[in-house]
């Protein structure tokens, strides 16, 4: 299930006529933050291609600049841990998780973007986010070889910075994060969340490989 819900993501290859900055995003609207950093990432990817193919590992450095500042990683990895695990951890242990599972991502992401092709997305219209603390960006890749894919990202805003920040991709009514956090949890309290980083740690630090 988490193959293909990374497979989905892969689907989201937006490309624009004119070129988008990371200046440009506005982290005080979720809608529009999704969607031109959407944009900002694929055209990079689309412009790099040539190098990609001889070098995958650049993947990494794609993500890690283009789409982690607007991720909310730190939160995501705490919800992995988990409300029950929480106290049977030590403020080191979380920290030490979160660095490697922000680095977890990035492999996981970067892996699933050497299944590129282009394909057309359609973002919702924007609705009133002025009272939401939580929204879900919801998009629809369009393929016509098959049916439409649904995906949402939602996204949270920080009270103190007021910027909103992806934390989780839910594609055909599955979330990515439910899924990672029922995969580790068990794992967490049976052996401990060192050993969990250390499984992490390895499987980010394996290399990018076309398949």
């Amino acid at each position: 299930m988490i193959k293909k819900l990374f497979t989905a993501i892969v689907a989201l290859t937006l490309f624009s006529s004119f070129s988008v900055t990371a200046k440009a995003v506005d982290k005080k609207n979720p809608y529009s933050m999704i969607e031109t950093v959407a944009k900002v990432t694929f055209k990079r990817f689309a412009d790099e291609q040539t190098d990609i193919r001889k070098t995958p590992d650049i993947l990494k450095n794609i993500v890690r600049e283009e789409l982690m500042p607007y991720v909310d990683y730190r939160y995501a990895a705490l919800k992995v841990i988990g409300v029950k695990n929480y106290n049977q951890t030590t403020k080191q242990s979380r920290a030490d998780f979160v660095t490697v599972f922000r680095e977890y991502l990035v492999t996981s992401y970067a892996q699933v973007f050497t299944l590129y092709k282009q394909q057309e997305v359609e973002f919702e219209p924007e609705r009133n986010f002025s009272k939401s603390r939580v929204v879900a960006v919801r998009t629809s890749v369009l393929d016509p070889n098959r049916p439409a894919i649904d995906i949402s990202f939602r996204v949270r805003k920080n009270k103190k910075t007021l910027e909103w920040k992806a934390y989780d991709m839910v594609a055909e009514g599955v979330s990515l994060l439910d899924s990672k956090q029922a995969e580790l949890s068990g794992l967490i309290r049976q052996k401990g969340l060192p050993y969990v980083t250390e499984m992490l740690k390895i499987k980010s630090d394996k290399e990018i490989v076309f398949k």
